[in-house]
């Protein structure tokens, strides 16, 4: 299905509001356009289910749209959480370099002990790196299997920055706070396994944000 399609789907959606979930979005939180046109973050399109994520304005979270690719009509409406996973490696002893000649992985960004914050006042007193696959909008799930397949491209290279820094997966994620229950994400058994084969932890910092249903 062509991009101008799901437009006009998911267009004609946001001024019919043919689903309840959709007036009451609406009522709190608008999508992101750009010249009137909505924005897609993301689309995944898996067997004959298409997933669009739209951007929220002035938020991290999305509002999804899930659409019958056969029927070319929708079959789902959400929010769905703003989620960042990513190795990160820090040290107070080792440089930029010496964490990054551990692993033959590609690093994404990192800093020195010593150097200038970016955000804040002040200098960084450790050493990073970070390896971070994707930055698309996806689930939890997907995103985690996509950071444990990349380090297992380097499994001896991973061990030793958990072993020699603290290396370690963390998650980001910001939900939409609608209703007062957010859920959260599940680590599954194999999820467990492949993370202690690694030898690395994974911490989670949990945000909620946007404005709640109306009554």
């Amino acid at each position: 299905m062509r991009e101008e399609q799901l437009i006009e789907i998911i267009q004609h959606e946001l001024i019919d509001k043919t689903w309840g979930i959709t007036e009451q979005i609406l009522k709190i939180h608008s999508p992101d356009y750009i010249d009137d046109k909505i924005q897609f973050a993301n689309v995944v399109e898996f067997e004959n289910e298409i997933t669009v994520y739209l951007p929220i304005k002035d938020e991290k979270f999305y509002l999804i749209f899930y659409i019958d690719s056969i029927k070319n009509e929708i079959i789902g409406i959400s929010t769905e959480a703003y989620i960042s996973i990513y190795f990160k490696a820090t040290s107070e002893n080792l440089t930029i370099n010496e964490l990054k000649n551990c692993t033959s992985i590609e690093i994404s960004k990192g800093w020195n002990k010593g150097d200038h914050r970016k955000f804040g006042i002040g200098n960084y007193n450790f050493s990073c790196i970070i390896i971070k696959p994707n930055v698309k909008p996806s689930t939890f799930q997907i995103k985690l299997s996509e950071i444990i397949n990349l380090l297992n491209q380097d499994k001896k290279g991973i061990k030793k920055l958990s072993e020699i820094a603290n290396g370690y997966i963390q998650v980001v994620m910001e939900f939409h706070d609608g209703n007062g229950m957010i859920g959260g994400p599940n680590l599954s058994s194999l999820n467990l396994k492949l993370l202690h084969e690694l030898g690395l932890s994974i911490d989670f910092d949990l945000y909620t944000a946007g404005n709640r249903f109306k009554d």
